[in-house]
């Protein structure tokens, strides 16, 4: 431990609070809000906590670590922090996340997290001009991080907003399908035992087109892809919840492999990439979808040939080039703001126990923090 940093039971760092019960019944939409177990759940329009604010879960979800800027109502699956005790709270907060909660779980079925157990932990604490220097540094690489996202973000919108606008506010005639556009589950192979890239139904998002975890691991069977295509979930609630994605991520000519419970849809030549994302991102598609779903409650998937009769308009080649030239500058920054997120996240989660924890200072890494950012 560093020379001018001290030790306290954590109860006298960050004093835990078990949070205020709110039934669903009596909150009411406003600008406060409601932190459960998870993290952000709900608004209402009076407010328990003056922020900023720090909470983790107490019942249901343990381990997770959210900070809350403005005025907050903590829930009662929640554990929120009372009494700062002179610390500076983002520091608190990023030092809560280097705890391990699920140690302290005194729940059988559900899982409980009891303040008093944590409480009586050992810590050991900067002074405060430390606390605020690590803390800095820290919320300026999650500011880039939040920053690249909320872009990212704007730039779907801007890339769905254009599609709508060219392709589906005119209510053209439907004469063609979906099996006109797109190639479905085409036919790509991979040798059995190598390692490959691997995509798992986890990482698709609900929102956003780019996959959160690509694995290398070992083949042994499943929908095959390649950098154009786009992944769509088939099984329910899968689809529902809009779990979608734009391969980008693999290198030239490279095939990866992914959840059986994978559609690939690949457009046809003469088709956008682009525009066939778009598509399956159009809440029309993707109730024609749902209508194709056969078998069991819970385990109902889509059926390839009803999906394919999803009736289009007939598309102007001269638009679908325009669309993709406009694009695709979108979807490349998409991506490079999504590369630079991966090294920023790996940059954050080295630093953030070696800082909290004092077996590194800050000066030590200034110059790898300010090439990445």
């Amino acid at each position: 431990m560093p020379k001018n940093w001290k030790t306290y039971k954590l109860e006298k760092v960050a004093t835990l609070q078990r949070g205020f019960d709110l039934p669903s019944r009596k909150r009411v939409q406003g600008k406060y809000p409601i932190i459960a177990a998870s993290g952000f759940t709900a608004w209402h329009n009076e407010y328990k906590v003056k922020g900023p604010g720090v909470t983790t879960g107490r019942s249901g979800t343990l381990g997770k670590v959210f900070y809350e800027a403005n005025d907050y109502w903590p829930l009662n699956t929640s554990l929120w922090v009372k009494n700062f005790n002179g610390n500076y709270p983002r520091y608190i907060y990023y030092f809560l996340k280097t705890l391990n909660f699920n140690e302290f779980n005194s729940g059988t079925s559900v899982p409980t997290l009891n303040r008093n157990d944590v409480h009586s932990l050992d810590v050991n604490v900067p002074p405060l001009p430390e606390q605020k220097a690590i803390a800095s540094i820290l919320s300026t690489i999650d500011d880039k991080i939040e920053n690249n996202l909320a872009m990212n973000k704007t730039l779907e919108d801007m890339a769905m907003a254009l599609y709508k606008h060219w392709f589906i506010d005119f209510g053209q005639e439907l004469e063609n399908t979906l099996a006109d556009y797109v190639n479905l589950n085409p036919r790509l192979s991979i040798k059995k035992g190598e390692l490959a890239s691997y995509v798992n139904m986890k990482a698709l998002p609900t929102e956003g087109m780019s996959v959160s975890e690509v694995d290398k691991v070992v083949v042994k069977g499943g929908a095959k892809f390649q950098n154009g295509d786009t992944l769509l979930a088939r099984i329910t609630p899968c689809l529902e919840n809009g779990k979608t994605a734009f391969v980008d991520f693999l290198d030239e000519n490279e095939i990866g492999f992914g959840s059986t419970e994978f559609l690939v849809l690949r457009a046809k030549e003469g088709i956008s990439k682009y525009w066939v994302y778009c598509l399956s991102r159009d809440t029309n598609l993707v109730n024609h979808a749902v209508s194709c779903m056969i078998g069991t409650s819970g385990r109902q998937r889509v059926q390839n040939n009803p999906f394919l009769q999803y009736e289009l308009p007939e598309i102007n080649k001269e638009t679908m080039v325009s669309f993709e030239k406009k694009v695709e500058p979108w979807f490349k920054k998409v991506k490079a703001n999504t590369n630079e997120n991966q090294t920023l996240t790996k940059l954050r989660d080295s630093l953030l126990p070696k800082l909290i924890s004092g077996e590194v200072r800050l000066k030590e890494f200034e110059e790898e923090i300010t090439d990445a950012l």
